[in-house]
């Protein structure tokens, strides 16, 4: 169902990355904070974001087909200094893959590793009830999206 997922996500419409600018300083997505889960005829989906305490939030992703797992992925997004924040994952036996926020606004936050064969610039943002995500290459081609239904939002 899924190759990589840059687990992010939450809104019922994904805009273009261009439309945000660049933060000085991105800040942490404590609004990813939430559980979302996904079902159709591939399978299903859930992912799960923590809170984050001392500047780091904790996310784990998986799906499954016919009630057997074929994906599995652990993430954090943690600041590096005062100005970096990035995003790590681990999908299944892979090693981690670092990925900095390079755009931030009021829900929606872009984190890009143009070193990374794919995904290289996953976006998420945040809206109503849906978990969204993308992934794709810098230029935008190969984008993948992802939506969860929101099952435990943020208190």
């Amino acid at each position: 169902m899924r190759k990589f997922l840059a687990a992010f996500i939450v809104g019922s419409l994904l805009v273009p990355a261009a439309a945000y600018s660049l933060s000085d300083a991105p800040e942490m997505p404590v609004w990813m904070t939430a559980a979302g889960e996904h079902e159709d005829k591939e399978g299903r989906a859930d992912e799960y974001w923590i809170p984050s305490l001392g500047d780091m939030m904790i996310g784990a992703s998986r799906s499954a087909e016919d009630e057997r797992l074929n994906f599995w992925e652990q993430m954090r997004i943690q600041k590096e200094g005062d100005e970096v924040v990035v995003f790590w994952a681990v999908s299944g036996d892979q090693n981690p893959v670092r990925f900095q926020a390079t755009v931030s606004a009021e829900n929606a936050i872009v984190f890009e590793n143009p070193d990374h064969d794919y995904a290289q610039g996953p976006f998420v943002d945040a809206k109503g009830e849906e978990l969204k995500a993308e992934i794709s290459l810098m230029d935008g081609s190969k984008a993948v999206q992802f939506s969860f239904r929101l099952i435990r939002p943020h208190a």
